[in-house]
């Protein structure tokens, strides 16, 4: 009776243990099968056109110094560029929104800066009725300054390399919350100005936006396509000029009566 007794709790035990391998051996690929389907879909999300680069800060900053501008310093620099009118309002609009948290005294930019955000928001929203929203705009070399503290990725205020958000040419426009295809279209809309140096574009990873340094060359461009796109005036073909001449003479026989 005892030896039957002790091969049943034998049996008992040999099933229990092998009842708790067999549930962990069924959880195992499930939680592998998790990461790895993480990690696949971080890697397809990230692939920049315009990867930041030391070499970029470098052609912003040349931008910079070739159109003479200034770094501005602090708030009553800001304001005399206001004043002046070399520094404008970024307005909302249909097409353009502006972060909520972006500071009154900094939406501004430079004129011609304004004239790309208006350009390609109005294309961007014939496309996908949706707004583009602006995150960033002008900065002083103080909030340049104190943004380093707190984001060691934000460019230096100073230096071959210093943030080109400080001479107003500088926007910079979300991108989180963009679709692959929306993305995919500002990338398209840029490419082509970047090939002729009308734009120096960055997709920053950490802040998820699209930084855009905007030359002066664009005001010049802009204008010759908007006098290309003007209707040209037509010439009268014959049939028009008969009926012209027949009207006139008819008014001139009208008038000797």
């Amino acid at each position: 009776m005892r030896i039957e007794n002790r091969i049943f709790t034998f049996i008992v035990a040999s099933m229990a243990i092998c009842a708790q391998a067999s549930a962990i051996t069924a959880v195992r690929p499930r939680t592998h099968h998790k990461r790895f389907r993480h990690v696949s879909f971080h890697h397809i999300y990230y692939h920049p056109v315009f990867r930041p680069s030391h070499e970029s800060l470098l052609i912003q900053n040349e931008e910079i110094d070739r159109l003479e501008l200034p770094r501005i310093e602090d708030d009553e620099q800001l304001e005399e560029l206001k004043a002046s009118g070399d520094l404008v309002a970024i307005v909302p609009s249909e097409s353009l929104r502006i972060a909520p948290e972006l500071p009154a005294n900094r939406r501004y930019c430079r004129p011609w800066t304004l004239d790309f955000l208006n350009d390609i928001s109005n294309e961007y929203y014939k496309e996908f009725h949706q707004q583009l929203q602006v995150n960033s705009a002008v900065r002083t070399v103080k909030v340049q300054a104190k943004l380093r503290k707190h984001n060691r990725n934000a460019a230096p205020y100073e230096g071959e390399t210093a943030s080109s958000h400080l001479a107003g040419i500088t926007v910079d426009i979300q991108r989180r919350g963009m679709t692959r295809k929306q993305v995919q279209w500002v990338e398209q809309y840029m490419v082509p100005l970047k090939e002729m140096s009308l734009i120096e574009p960055e997709e920053e990873r950490h802040q998820w936006v699209f930084h855009v340094m905007v030359s002066g060359r664009y005001e010049d461009w802009r204008a010759a396509q908007m006098q290309e796109r003007e209707p040209q005036e037509t010439v009268p073909s014959a049939a028009e000029l008969r009926t012209i001449s027949e009207q006139q003479s008819s008014s001139a026989q009208g008038d000797g009566n």
